[in-house]
């Protein structure tokens, strides 16, 4: 009885012991460093940093897909996952398109509501709506006319980016002021 609890006991410090080791293994491997492979680890890490200058959290803070109402007033803003509270970033920009509607009382303007692909096309439909109308009703605190807005969604059905990654699904869930006339 004795001999087994020693068996078992001494199993048991072996097998500790390669886990350890296991986790506490590391390879180091002298190689001089070529351009080409500090090219290629900068090429691995650019996505990563391209990702994170282009996202905050998980809505997209880049100008790439901006397009623009009039000159020097971005046309769209962005939103969280699921999420129809705007931004500071949001906000700075539905306030400069409140301050351009305001100078130019004769303009229309459609606010279109949009949602990454994931989620059912109803779901989509009503946050894309839901978008929409938090921008639509922003505008009106700032002195637009709220007969001077109407809302539209689209959901997921105009995507800007086609792709299935965070920073495409980012770029959708989006709200775009448009010009009507």
């Amino acid at each position: 009885m004795n001999l087994s609890k020693i068996f078992k006991n001494a199993f048991l410090i072996v097998i500790f012991g390669l886990i350890v080791t296991a986790c506490a293994t590391k390879k180091s491997v002298k190689t001089t460093e070529s351009s080409t492979t500090k090219a290629a680890e900068t090429q691995k890490a650019d996505p990563i940093e391209k990702l994170d200058a282009l996202m905050q959290g998980d809505v997209y803070i880049g100008s790439d897909t901006v397009g623009e109402l009039a000159s020097g007033v971005p046309d769209r803003v962005f939103f969280a996952t699921n999420e129809t509270i705007l931004t500071t970033a949001s906000r700075e920009t539905l306030r400069k398109q409140a301050a351009w509607l305001r100078q130019n009382s004769d303009v229309t303007v459609v606010v279109e509501g949009h949602a990454d692909e994931r989620g059912t096309r109803e779901y989509n439909l009503a946050l894309g709506e839901r978008r929409a109308n938090a921008a639509k009703d922003y505008l009106m605190t700032y002195g637009v006319s709220s007969d001077r807005i109407k809302v539209l969604s689209y959901g997921k059905e105009r995507p800007v980016d086609s792709g299935s990654n965070p920073l495409s699904w980012s770029k959708n869930r989006r709200s775009v002021t448009v010009k009507a006339n």
